[in-house]
């Protein structure tokens, strides 16, 4: 972070009510080109088909031109191309992929946001924030169950929510603390830059895109005001037993000691997140029991505690290993492990001709990867199903790469020897601080 951006972020930790009518200057030549830097240069491209190479060609023309326009309020961001990415219910889910340009100023524009309103973020909300992510959000749900007096869990699910957020109320949040018009005009246009979808252009009256450099931030200010101001200041206060939220941009988990609190405050949440746009996706969302006596409850009635989802954890009811204390545990959830295993295969199936040296360098980079973030405490089974399902699949499209089978198991395990796979790992300890 730039001096200048350091000094607002210090500005707004310490006067929380303090708006910035001033900062669109902070967008200068110097942050543009740091934001060039930043980016990505393999990430696809946009409408105009221009590269981060390309640009970079005549790089300080590019910028100085870009800075112009921004300052003369004529800069205007081409639509994104639109496509569709393939979820785990058979569905898609919608993609923009925007012009290097355009990527550049969304860069710009999220350091001044963040500068900001990343001081005025609950420590519950830990989605796309700096020093914050998955593991961490992990770790504090943890304690919540474990060391809070969790009963109740509300495992819950906002439908479609970057496509529905409100433009007016996106600026509404963002004026609460930012009035230069120059940053908020910013914040318009890139809304309402529209997408492509084949040859036809569609104008975006809702959404902020998935995709877009900024739409994490303006996310998270959304969230923050809709849920995370309103849960903390209005909903907690009020409750008799414990309550706690963890959020990771649009899925959150919150925890209740008492069903009575748990039921009112999601009739409470259906109405609030309508009244800014919004819907829960009811089929998706459950309050479960969950906690320290779920599963003795679940026993008298010969069942099990039921289980819920979680950054792509299943999380349920478990003891530590003298079988005296509650423990709540976390395994790879089926669906993300069968959409893994189901990418995996199709991979090893298209590199199969290549030398088996070129081959195992990208399994080992793709496995750790894997590794590092679902090898977490107690889920080593479930990394160790992985390694194993790799290794049936590279055994068996290696015996697929001519008419004649390649390898018994015997040799293919002498080739392992010299061309060996990463192991499973655990890599994060759920209780380290």
């Amino acid at each position: 972070m730039t001096t200048d951006l350091a000094r607002i972020t210090a500005l707004s930790r310490k006067n929380p009510d303090m708006v910035f009518t001033s900062i669109a200057h902070l967008i200068d030549f110097k942050m543009l080109k740091e934001c060039h830097e930043a980016m990505d240069g393999n990430k696809a491209v946009g409408i105009d088909g221009i590269t981060k190479a390309e640009y970079s060609i005549f790089l300080e023309t590019n910028l100085g031109e870009l800075l112009k326009r921004i300052r003369n309020k004529t800069y205007h961001p081409k639509p994104a191309r639109r496509v569709e990415i393939p979820k785990d219910n058979g569905k898609t889910r919608p993609l923009n992929i925007y012009c290097y340009e355009d990527k550049i100023v969304q860069e710009a524009l999220k350091r001044v946001l963040e500068a900001v309103f990343e001081p005025m973020f609950y420590n519950e909300m830990m989605g796309f924030r700096p020093n914050r992510d998955c593991h961490k959000a992990l770790r504090l749900l943890n304690d919540m169950i474990e060391k809070r007096y969790t009963n109740y869990i509300l495992d819950a699910d906002i439908h479609a929510f970057f496509d529905n957020l409100s433009h007016d109320r996106c600026i509404q949040f963002i004026e609460s603390r930012i009035k230069d018009p120059r940053i908020i005009r910013l914040v318009k246009v890139m809304l309402k830059a529209g997408v492509m979808k084949g040859f036809d252009y569609e104008e975006t009256e809702l959404g902020s895109g998935q995709g877009a450099v900024c739409s994490p931030i303006i996310a998270n200010i959304y969230m923050h005001y809709v849920l995370l101001w309103w849960f903390k200041e209005r909903i907690q206060p009020k409750q008799k037993g414990f309550c706690g939220i963890v959020v990771y941009a649009d899925d959150f988990v919150v925890c209740f000691q008492h069903k009575r609190e748990a039921e009112e405050f999601y009739e409470l949440l259906k109405r609030r997140m309508r009244s800014f746009g919004l819907e829960m996706a009811e089929e998706k969302t459950r309050l479960i029991e969950f906690g320290k006596y779920a599963q003795e409850n679940a026993s008298r009635k010969n069942s099990h505690a039921e289980t819920f989802t979680f950054l792509g954890f299943t999380h349920y009811c478990s003891k530590s290993r003298d079988g005296k204390r509650f423990r709540v545990k976390r395994k790879t959830s089926k669906k993300k492990l069968a959409k893994k295993c189901k990418e995996m295969n199709n991979d090893i199936r298209i590199r199969r001709g290549k030398n088996i040296s070129e081959i195992v360098k990208w399994l080992n980079q793709v496995l750790v990867g894997y590794y590092r973030y679902y090898g977490i405490t107690d889920n080593y089974d479930g990394i160790n199903r992985f390694y194993r399902f790799v290794i049936k699949k590279l055994y068996y499209w290696l015996n697929r790469r001519s008419q004649r089978r390649s390898f018994t198991w015997d040799d293919f395990n002498v080739v392992l020897k010299g061309y060996p796979l990463a192991k499973p790992k655990i890599y994060v300890n759920i209780y380290a601080t």
